[in-house]
């Protein structure tokens, strides 16, 4: 799909009435900061103790796929974090996130919900306008907002963005004691291949890079982008598009990734991280893995599954479900790859991964 064209050049710097404009953080984070109202909504910066009310309208999100148990605490605390919560009458029922990145450039939103009974009454719209205003008030040197997102909006929404990529979305789940077979049929299945390709298995190899210098090397090369094909010229993390600069170094080590590339001397044409696996509400709690994968080689990108695999195989238990998010080529190759375990299966038919962008207003 082509970009569509941008249908603002300039950026409105009006602040709506209703924003409270001599309101910003409060360093103490358990008094409840009043940030403005709207359509019948007021709105507040979101507290540690709002927890168990944010929960309650986060039931059945992502078919219990949902991050924001485990991450919720870590955003109260977490460096240009923005987090806004909706109320009608004193109950919550909506919540939105932000990020503010590429040196105060751009906000990423995140974690965007409405309760059930606010759900198509455009709950989600005021939200997300407040949300805009604060971070713009916050943070003027905002002028990008990005967004990831797995459904398709239609054509009247994307039609308010610029559309930058898309990604594939392969996902398996099974029990923990499964995967130590199923890596192992992915390794018969690997040499099979190579052997049938008339490869050899010393012809491909992945490095795990732990040295934070060579990493800030390998990120910073200014054809990189170019070289691995990144999607709108960002790494995706975990749902996060983050330009490949200096700046977002720093909160990409926040997230205690292990990072893989296809070579250490030469320029890598592969980079595959992972996030450590963390827990999610799927079948009363599972654990959740999600891998992201960058370039233009899937018989590399086979050879990562597995080497990401074997990192965590001793620190998992219960149910796992696996989300490997890569370029749209290498769906269907690593499918066939990773299909006929009867203790691992593919979680959904296929799915992809938007990546959105358009201009503060």
């Amino acid at each position: 799909m082509e970009s569509l064209p941008r249908k603002n050049a300039g950026i409105s710097t009006r602040v709506p009435d209703w924003f409270q404009t001599d309101l910003l953080p409060s360093s103490d984070a358990m008094e409840a900061q009043f940030v403005g109202e709207s359509d019948g909504l007021t709105f507040w910066l979101a507290r540690p103790q709002d927890y168990d009310e944010v929960m309650a309208i986060s039931q059945d999100i992502y078919n219990g796929n949902d991050y924001l148990p485990h991450r919720y605490p870590t955003w109260m605390t977490e460096h240009d974090r923005v987090v806004i919560i909706g109320r009608r009458n004193g109950k919550l029922v909506a919540l939105d996130s932000a990020l503010v990145v590429d040196g105060g450039q751009t906000v990423v939103l995140e974690g965007l919900r409405v309760c059930p009974s606010e759900r198509g009454c455009g709950v989600a719209g005021v939200i997300q306008r407040v949300t805009d205003c604060y971070v713009k008030q916050v943070y003027p040197s905002v002028t990008t907002k990005r967004l990831t997102r797995a459904d398709n909006p239609g054509p009247e929404n994307l039609s308010k963005f610029i559309f930058l990529s898309c990604q594939a979305i392969l996902s398996v789940f099974g029990e923990a004691e499964s995967f130590k077979r199923f890596i192992s049929g992915l390794k018969a299945k690997l040499e099979s291949t190579e052997k049938s390709d008339g490869h050899s298995n010393n012809n491909q190899k992945l490095f795990v890079l732990k040295d934070r210098h060579q990493l800030k090397s390998i990120l910073m090369e200014p054809d990189l982008s170019l070289r691995l094909q990144l999607p709108g010229g960002a790494i995706i993390q975990d749902w996060q598009p983050l330009k490949p600069i200096e700046s977002n170094l720093e909160i990409l080590e926040r997230r205690n990734l292990t990072w893989m590339v296809d070579c250490f001397d030469d320029k890598p044409m592969f980079m595959s991280l992972h996030t450590p696996p963390y827990p999610v509400p799927f079948n009363a709690g599972s654990l959740r893995f999600n891998i992201d994968m960058f370039g233009t080689d899937a018989s590399l990108a086979r050879r990562a599954l597995i080497a990401h695999l074997e990192q965590i195989i001793e620190k998992i238990h219960g149910t796992v479900l696996v989300h490997v998010y890569m370029p749209k080529t290498f769906w269907e190759v690593m499918r066939q790859f990773c299909e006929g375990d009867e203790g691992v299966k593919q979680w959904e038919i296929f799915q992809e991964q938007l990546f959105l962008e358009k201009e503060m207003s």
